[in-house]
């Protein structure tokens, strides 16, 4: 059977991968571009220029994130369980500053004040910041292992500490996580501006994807000495999920195992170079439009690094290594699997279509005219 468990294992995981990326390309840039609102925006109208450049699309690009959580829930039970109760006090970090956001938006132009609306300003790129910044902690996080255990029935029991995910690795996968996104801020404020907030948005592409490169090779580097995680016992693709039913090691060097199995792979992390360094480029030759794609390949590249390094873990365990949970062990039924898949097949074409007509109707500049001849709808 073409759809056995197996397949279906590997497409859920694909698709994970691919919500995930699609969040990082389209909230991602409205992440960025709320971090940067307080320093590219030099008075109140061009703060309301950079705002008015995501205004209509930011609510929308969220549909990613939630839709990634849902597909964690409904695909990879055990895996949502042990990442939402083990990284609690930081994903709660992170939902409380994605509250800033919607606030933001829609009450910072309601009193003329100068300190009201700074404040507002402060909250969107904590808005913007925090989140960024707390996804790439959570990734360096799952490269060194998360604690926790499995008791005989199952219970998921988290050992570690909110201050223990602050980790000198976990910061340094956080910042290729927030200089990435300001780059892909940056480059989408490019396209959407011109004068003074444009050319600073040339520095801004500049400085964060030299910074992405720079941080993400340094990433590389380290990974290949801290521990990795390898499945060293039998396990069948096609089997129940149990996540007990293997035998785990670790070592230093082994998240690059994949990469010496299949040579073809280092075209992945090499990508992320490339498109990196072509986004510098294309922004310095004033052509934005092409920086964003290469900006989107470059978020696309790294993510898809860090999963295929970890493949097939979803959440390695570090303080009882036979309780991490993999692609292969961690899944819902098969039954499951097959009908999220149908509704996938039907519902993501309509999201894809609909933020393509989107972007496609809202393609044009933000100005400081629009926002003197638009002072009534405009943020």
């Amino acid at each position: 059977m073409i759809l056995d468990y197996e397949t279906m294992r590997l497409i859920w995981w694909a698709l994970l991968g691919a919500l995930l990326i699609g969040f990082a390309v389209t909230g991602g840039f409205d992440l960025g571009v709320a971090t940067l609102l307080p320093f590219l925006g030099k008075n109140d109208t061009e703060r309301r220029v950079i705002i008015n450049s995501v205004g209509a699309t930011w609510e929308g690009n969220q549909v990613w994130f939630v839709t990634a959580g849902g597909a964690l829930f409904a695909a990879w039970p055990m895996a949502y369980s042990v990442a939402f109760s083990g990284l609690y006090f930081a994903l709660l970090l992170t939902l409380f500053a994605l509250f800033l956001r919607p606030l933001g938006f829609d009450y910072r132009s309601k009193l003329p004040s100068k300190k009201w609306r700074s404040n507002w300003d402060i909250a969107l790129c904590i808005g913007g910041l925090v989140p960024a910044l707390i996804f790439g902690v959570a990734f360096g996080n799952l490269l060194e292992g998360v604690p926790f255990h499995f008791d005989t029935d199952m219970r998921s029991f988290y050992t570690g500490s909110f201050w223990a995910l602050l980790n000198p690795f976990a910061i340094t996968a956080g910042v290729v996580s927030l200089s990435m996104i300001l780059m892909h801020g940056g480059v989408y404020l490019q396209i959407k501006t011109e004068g003074d907030i444009n050319q600073r948005c040339k520095t801004v592409v500049t400085v964060f994807s030299l910074l992405t490169l720079v941080v993400f090779a340094l990433a590389g580097i380290w990974i290949a000495n801290i521990d990795g995680y390898q499945i060293s016992s039998t396990i069948s693709p096609n089997a129940y999920s149990d996540p007990l039913a293997k035998t785990v090691i670790k070592a230093p060097g082994l998240w690059l195992a994949n990469y010496s199995h299949y040579p073809i792979l280092w075209l992945i992390p090499m990508s992320a170079f490339v498109m990196g360094t072509l986004t510098l480029l294309l922004s310095k030759l004033d052509k934005p439009g092409l920086a964003f794609i290469s900006s989107s390949l470059t978020l696309a590249a790294i993510i898809v690094t860090a999963g295929v390094s970890m493949f097939p873990f979803l959440i390695p365990s570090s303080s009882a290594l036979n309780s991490s949970l993999t692609v292969w062990d961690a899944s819902s039924s098969l039954a499951t699997l097959k009908i999220m898949l149908w509704v996938t097949l039907i519902f993501l074409p309509i999201v894809l279509t609909y933020t393509t007509w989107a972007f496609r109707v809202l393609r044009g500049k933000i100005t400081l005219d629009h926002i003197h001849k638009n002072d009534h709808t405009a943020y």
